[in-house]
């Protein structure tokens, strides 16, 4: 069964960059047909994809965090990585590492949903001086 947990800090200041990692167990993250990705929601929102890093270590995110955002990997670790810079208030949501395979990412990138995939819990990021 493979399991994720997100990490990293609750409070971030304006300008500063967000980073938080995945722990993966159950699974290697560098085999297998699969994608592991980032996703949020904001307060109030849906379901918004960030990004992901494949099995394979090929990378997409989306078009509008672009040119904020980078996901890496330690494969020693088993972890992924996301980074955020130059976050704003609005980058403040509930942050959720999930694998996808190849036949749920379609979806994963359009409208995510917890019933496909495996996901963490989540973990909150407040953006606040």
């Amino acid at each position: 069964q493979v399991q994720l947990q997100e990490s990293g800090p609750g409070l971030v200041k304006p300008s500063q960059t967000l980073s938080l990692t995945c722990t993966v167990s159950g699974g290697s993250i560098t085999t297998g047909l699969v994608y592991w990705n980032w996703i949020r929601q904001p307060p109030g929102k849906g379901l918004e994809w960030i990004g992901y890093i494949a099995a394979s270590g090929s990378t997409n995110y989306s078009p509008s965090l672009k040119s904020r955002t980078s996901i890496s990997r330690d494969t020693s670790k088993n972890q992924f990585t996301l980074q955020l810079s130059s976050v704003t208030p609005e980058d403040t949501a509930v942050y959720y590492c999930a694998r996808g395979s190849v036949s749920q990412m379609a979806a994963m990138v359009s409208h995510p949903t917890k019933m496909a995939g495996y996901w963490g819990q989540g973990t909150q990021v407040t953006v606040s001086s």
